[in-house]
């Protein structure tokens, strides 16, 4: 009826898309039509500004996954897109460490203590722990002994969100070790790739969950229990997301690398030479699809076996995508680009933003089932659930960035008082 076009809750979703639409043209700066390119488009304001927009991306993307929001084809675009701006995530990360090793003096000294432990192990801990205390206090989970104990080591995953900077950290480690002892950037380069194709391959191997112990296809039926470890989403790399777009990280490292060159190269026939790759990246659309479509990585809820071979031939077909698709935004970039309150916030705590979603989503799912809110949700209970783990995600965050960045400042060494220097002896006369 025309009457289901004009409702509350129809505005609503159109807002939600025009909202993340316009966060495309909000503070924009364009030379598209001109000659020359932004000298700013790979600043650490503009960098950051790309993030919080990937944040945001990555938000409402987890919230379309919840099977309500499938099921009623809300917030249907960003379904499948998570992978797109996590994507944005590694080609920022792998951009922004070649740039620092090139232009900060000894740069790779305290390069562990200051870039993965402090600025990715810490964050992660403390999201362990706040994520358990609320499995424990508020959801009530009833874990075996050893689960919270794996959980609380990172060795399983207490927050199945949280694989990005097991990832992250795994990459800066191989990143540090390449460029500590070896000279030859090219090898460092090749070294990065094939550590990167190593991951994508114990993704395979792993599969969604640890299908190698017990019967032979026990998940497909039958009388086998599985242990709490063999399901979805809780050992390391159970899951394509885990692999998929950290290829991304690769092509930031060697646009870093190469980056007067690609800008000089595209300064010149910019809309040709853009438009030329951005047809590229379309055709790696299509062979991503071809490759989920005629392979698939969830293969072995429908083939007998772990089908290693059909998630390979997948992952192989969604890379040149992702390798690409970095390359695309950032040559965007140099010709138009954007800057607003709301990207430089999500920018500033797009990690903390990124880690506390899931706990937002189970908070607010549990108070729709419970019906704790002040008045009574029937037929809008997914704009009301969206709309309230968006704003709990963003307070979630907040909170987590302020408490991490407190332990870090408790651990920090503490800062010697410098020495006064003695007073010169009076000259002799």
């Amino acid at each position: 009826m025309l009457k289901d076009y004009f409702n509350i809750w129809s505005i609503l979703r159109i807002a939600t898309y025009y909202f993340f639409f316009m966060l495309l043209f909000w503070g924009s700066s364009s030379k598209l039509g001109k000659k020359e390119i932004h000298d700013d488009y790979n600043s650490l304001d503009t960098m950051k500004s790309l993030r919080g927009f990937a944040a945001i991306g990555v938000i409402l993307h987890h919230i379309s996954q919840e099977d309500a929001f499938q099921q009623a084809k809300v917030l249907s675009p960003f379904v499948n897109a998570g992978a797109f701006f996590v994507a944005i995530f590694f080609f920022c990360s792998g951009y922004g460490l070649l740039k620092s090793l090139d232009t900060k003096e000894n740069y790779l000294k305290g390069f562990i203590r200051k870039r993965i432990v402090m600025s990715i192990m810490v964050p992660f801990y403390i999201n362990v722990i706040l994520y358990g205390i609320y499995s424990y206090f508020i959801a009530g989970v009833k874990w075996p002994a050893e689960r919270w104990i794996f959980n609380f080591t990172g060795l399983t995953m207490m927050n199945a969100y949280a694989w990005f900077p097991i990832v992250l950290a795994i990459l800066y480690l191989v990143f540090f070790l390449s460029f500590r002892f070896i000279k030859n950037r090219p090898v460092c380069f090749a070294i990065i790739g094939l550590a990167i194709l190593g991951l994508g391959v114990g993704f395979c191997y792993n599969g969604h969950f640890a299908w190698w112990h017990g019967p032979k296809d026990w998940w497909r039926g039958g009388s086998y229990q599985a242990k709490w470890w063999q399901e979805q989403k809780i050992l390391w790399f159970n899951g394509e997301w885990w692999v998929n777009s950290s290829i991304a990280f690769l092509t930031g490292l060697l646009f870093a690398q190469f980056e007067t060159k690609i800008a000089s190269f595209f300064k010149s026939l910019y809309a040709v030479k853009f438009h030329i790759l951005l047809l590229l990246t379309y055709l790696a659309y299509i062979l991503s699809n071809y490759g989920q479509e005629h392979f698939g990585y969830w293969t072995e809820f429908w083939k007998p076996g772990p089908r290693f071979n059909d998630k390979f031939y997948t992952y192989l077909c969604q890379l040149p995508l992702f390798a690409l698709l970095g390359l695309l935004v950032i040559v965007f970039m140099m010709k138009y680009h954007v800057e607003n309150p709301v990207t430089k916030f999500f920018g500033k705590f797009s990690l903390d933003t990124y880690l506390m979603n899931l706990m937002a989503l189970e908070i607010t799912r549990f108070l729709m089932q419970k019906h704790y809110f002040p008045f009574k949700i029937k037929k809008y209970d997914l704009w009301v659930f969206a709309v309230t783990t968006f704003a709990l995600t963003i307070l979630l965050g907040v909170m987590e960035k302020y408490i991490t960045d407190g332990f870090k400042w408790l651990i920090s060494p503490k800062k010697k008082k410098e020495k006064r220097p003695a007073p010169e002896a009076p000259a002799e006369t």
